[in-house]
Parts: C-alpha cells; structure tokens; sequence
C-alpha cells in the first residue's frame, strides 16, 4: 500500500536519505522542470531530457543532466539509450506528454489523434523498453508514468478526445506493463499530478507545478511492489480505471 499522510496512512518521509538516480522526460519546463529541480536539490542524479536541449536553459541551470529526446521517435529514443548505456537507473519518470484537445467529434482530426497516441501512450512504452536495462541495473527499478483524472473512462463527461483517449491507453499498458515485470519486482505505477497551473492546466488551476510535484514525490517514496500496476492521484488515492 501507498503510504503517506492520507486516510490514516502510514507517514513517510520525502526525503529519502539515499540518493538515487532518475530520468525525466520532458522536462524542460512545467511538471517536469519541477520535477527536476526538486530531485536535485534533495540530492539525487537526475537525467532530464528534452526535444531541444539548447533551448533549456532552466534545466541545464537546475543542475540536472541534459539530453535530447523525442519520445514519439524511435531513433531519438534510440539516441538516449546509447547516451545512457551501461548506466543503472533508479526511477524513469514518464513526462512527456501533449495535451491541446478537442471537444467535438466534428473537430477531430485522426492525424492528430494518432500523434496523441504516438507521444503520450507509446511514448512511455518506448522509454520503458528502451531503458529497461537500464533500470534493471538500479536498486529502486520503478517506473512512473505521468497520466491524468481525464483518461478515467468510468468518469468521461466529453471533451479532449484525444487527450482522455491516449492517456486511457497509457494506462492500459502500464498495467501490462505492470503485470509483466512483477516477477522482476518491478513498481510501474500510473500517477495524475492533479490541476497544475501549466500551459495545459491554465491559470486557474488549483496546484503549481512545484506542489504537485512534492505531492507526488511523497506518494513515489512510499510506493511498494504491491502498488505496481495502480492508478494513483497526487495524494495517494486510487482512481476509478
């Protein structure tokens, strides 16, 4: 079970004391960026990729390790994996994600839906495949996906076709994923980070990228074998599939 500060839950620290090391996709601004900012200020080694590495400057300056990736590209995908091989790896965090959607099935245009998928179902996929030998040499061999509320079918009220469909299917295949790795003691987990004052979320969201990004390092640190294969809000809570 998840521990944490909710619902009774066992407390756990945040700050693991051990120093791990992490990959994070997209994670030149926004979740990510946070994300990368917060591991290396508790100390951890951190990989944080993005599609122009030239461009991010905020990353580069946060003290993380920058690389170039596309996670909707093979040979990108590739790249990385040489980049890093032969190096162990604690923790993949799969950010990296598109997120403008439409709400009418008469605006839906099916290149765009293929690209929804591309990045943000496969993508997570092609990094777990990729790396995975990566992370079968780190002692923490858990795998976070980034996913969303919206991609709850059981909870769909319209809207972001693309988005709620391809964030569905990551969760569908992180489960397999999930059920696959068992075995190896694997933790692949599906995480939303809430409503996040990003270009996606808006203004008017109710977290910043940097509280939800301590919210979820919380529920990471805690997360056991047991929990792989979930599907978890920021807190802890699981969500309905």
């Amino acid at each position: 079970m998840v521990r944490g500060a909710r619902g009774g839950r066992e407390e756990v620290s945040a700050e693991p004391a051990k120093a791990s090391r992490w990959l994070v996709t997209g994670a030149n601004r926004g979740i990510g960026l946070a994300f990368a900012r917060e591991l290396v200020r508790r100390g951890h080694d951190v990989i944080g990729t993005a599609r122009e590495p030239g461009k991010a400057k905020e990353l580069a300056a946060s003290g993380a390790r920058v690389e170039e990736l596309d996670v909707s590209d093979d040979a990108s995908v590739g790249r990385l994996a040489r980049a890093v091989s032969g190096e162990a790896l604690d923790f993949l965090v799969n950010n990296a994600a598109v997120g403008d959607s439409v709400d009418s099935i008469r605006n839906l245009d099916f290149r765009n839906l293929a690209r929804f998928f591309s990045v943000n179902s496969a993508g997570p996929m092609r990094l777990a495949k990729a790396l995975l030998p990566n992370l079968e040499r780190g002692g923490a061999r858990t795998i976070v996906s980034i996913t969303s509320g919206l991609g709850s079918i059981s909870k769909d009220n319209g809207g972001w076709y693309e988005y709620r469909a391809s964030k569905a299917a990551l969760n569908m295949l992180n489960r397999t994923l999930a059920a696959e790795l068992a075995r190896e003691r694997f933790t692949c987990i599906v995480l939303s980070p809430g409503w996040v004052k990003t270009d996606m979320g808006g203004a008017g969201a109710t977290l910043t990228p940097e509280e939800s990004v301590r919210a979820m390092l919380r529920v990471i640190d805690g997360l056991t074998p047991q929990d792989s294969g979930k599907f978890l809000d920021h807190r802890g809570g699981e969500l309905p599939w």
